[in-house]
């Protein structure tokens, strides 16, 4: 009776396992380093956010997979409680974190749209997404703006290419980051 209760739910632990991914990608030295994305909170939020966009994305050409559709709504749950509990850690209030986080949400929502008529509009297009998103709170180079561009389009054809049953199941790749330098040359 309460094996039911307490069983392992595997939708639960891939979600658990690609968020693990998509932070540790997120955190990548080489983004903040090379790339010019900002060492900051916003510039953090950002690329994980772009980075939960790039899983998101093709999540969603796979409607029709149930395993694929439970782990989407698995994942966004997953990193609103972990937006939710890193707000609570820095020292938020209690009262103020619901509006942080949904906030937080809608700003996602935000950069999934943009992101994604990017990838259909083509890479100009998909430069100003990332000018205003992952470079929004400084003035970036225009190779540090390409770059990411070229990014995002890597890590959208890697993914393009998964199964949806490799999915499913929790596994997801993304490029190497191959940033400018600050001078804007590789």
């Amino acid at each position: 009776m309460f094996e039911r209760w307490f069983a392992r739910n595997p939708t639960e632990d891939n979600s658990e396992a690609i968020y693990r991914r998509i932070v540790a990608q997120a955190r990548r030295p080489e983004f903040y380093a090379g790339g010019g994305v900002p060492d900051s909170l916003d510039g953090r939020f950002e690329m994980l956010a772009l980075h939960v966009f790039l899983v998101l994305h093709r999540l969603k050409r796979e409607r029709g997979d149930p395993g694929c559709v439970a782990l989407a709504q698995a994942l966004a749950d997953r990193m609103t409680a972990d937006l939710d509990a890193n707000l609570r850690e820095m020292g938020a209030g209690d009262l103020g974190v619901g509006r942080r986080v949904k906030r937080m949400a809608e700003a996602l929502y935000g950069r999934i749209a943009a992101y994604e008529a990017g990838i259909d509009g083509g890479e100009a297009v998909l430069r100003q997404a990332v000018r205003r998103n992952v470079f929004g709170t400084i003035e970036p180079n225009e190779g540090h703006v390409a770059a990411m561009a070229r990014y995002v389009l890597a890590g959208h054809g890697l993914l393009a290419g998964r199964p949806a049953a490799e999915l499913a199941r929790g596994a997801i790749d993304f490029p190497a980051p191959e940033m400018e330098g600050p001078e804007g040359k590789r």
